[in-house]
């Protein structure tokens, strides 16, 4: 054989593997939560307290002064 004919041969078995890795990827089904995982537990229930868990999360310390701020100096 050709060395030719061998680099198309293996070019096109590495495409083919990281074709099927994909639609591996792809078609493979999200594993299902199991009870007392936890991963339910995670996610609010209602908008109400998915909003709540929002503002609590991003609302920061309200006692901190941050509108001065620091002159913020690269190190070059």
């Amino acid at each position: 054989m050709s060395p030719r004919l061998i680099i198309i041969l293996v070019l096109a078995g590495i495409a083919a593997l990281s074709a099927g890795v994909v639609t591996w990827n792809v078609v493979q089904p999200s594993p299902v939560p199991m009870s007392g995982s936890g991963a339910t537990a995670t996610q609010p229930a209602s908008d109400t307290q998915r909003r709540e868990h929002r503002e609590k999360f991003f609302s920061g310390d309200p006692d901190r002064d941050v509108r001065g701020g620091q002159e913020m100096k690269p190190r070059w």
